[in-house]
């Protein structure tokens, strides 16, 4: 969807990183004009002002949009500097994991909040992103909430804010357990006497070939693996280790998920 209709009113960047750097490209490229956006970072990267991105002065008077992309940690901090921001018609987003709806409520009394969680494929324009909504966040709300994070790819919508720990633990952490995947991988067939190089060159195409084939099959993944899969061959025999009911990948996740998961919910507090 285009962004020009944020021109006139203008948006507030805080935290200009790498997920921020992200989104920003993409709404230069939907049609945000770059004096429409202000962006709020100690180290703002050269080619923001280079595109003519406001990063110094005073922002838009009457901003549409806020967009917080600080690390939790530091939104103790960021958020008493902005709290006079906030208002009924304007938008505030953001993309740090852990810090709730009502946090946000108490620093933005009474303006629409959406949470969002992406994840970094964004950066390549292959992320996918939840979002949820405070009270005051109705159905415009959320059309621009997911206007501006379908600059970085897929958006789905949460039906409860109690789902975004669990979709932080599967989707937002979840790269870095595929990025492990392909180490391990590698690592194996170096193991089994590749050469490191073509281990990991093996590796990469897999998993990424794999991830390609099941979003385009759109197929119950399990019918994927049972068809690459022949009766007593050789992927037979390495799934036997892999989903063994104990010591296998399932309860392995299964593991990885909750103690992530658990970790957003204590960021959360």
């Amino acid at each position: 969807m285009d962004l020009a209709h944020l021109n006139d009113r203008g948006l507030v960047l805080v935290g200009c990183g790498r997920m921020g750097g992200a989104l920003l490209q993409g709404w230069l490229a939907r049609g945000l004009a770059p004096k429409a956006v202000h962006v709020i970072d100690p180290k703002v990267p050269g080619w923001v002002a280079e595109r003519g991105v406001s990063v110094e002065g005073p922002g838009p008077a009457d901003p549409a949009v806020i967009v917080l992309a600080v690390k939790p940690q530091m939104m103790a901090d960021v958020l008493p500097s902005l709290s006079h921001s906030g208002g009924a018609d304007r938008l505030v987003l953001s993309v740090a994991a852990g810090v709730t709806l009502a946090a946000y409520g108490r620093a933005f009394p009474g303006a629409p909040v959406v949470r969002a969680m992406p994840n970094t494929p964004a950066a390549i324009g292959q992320g996918i992103t939840a979002i949820v909504g405070n009270d005051q966040a109705g159905p415009a709300a959320l059309d621009m909430a997911e206007s501006l994070m379908a600059a970085v790819g897929r958006v789905v919508r949460l039906a409860d804010e109690s789902q975004m720990d669990a979709v932080t633990a599967v989707s937002g952490s979840g790269p870095a357990y595929v990025f492990h995947l392909i180490e391990t991988l590698a690592a194996a067939g170096e193991a089994e006497g590749l050469p490191a190089d073509l281990a990991l060159d093996l590796a990469r195409a897999t998993v990424a070939g794999a991830g390609a084939l099941a979003m385009h099959e759109d197929e119950d993944p399990a019918k994927l693996r049972e068809a690459v899969t022949s009766p007593a061959g050789t992927t037979a025999a390495g799934l036997a280790q892999l989903m063994d009911p104990e010591t296998g990948l399932g309860p392995l996740m299964r593991r990885t998920v909750a103690a992530a998961a658990a970790r957003g919910r204590k960021l959360g507090k």
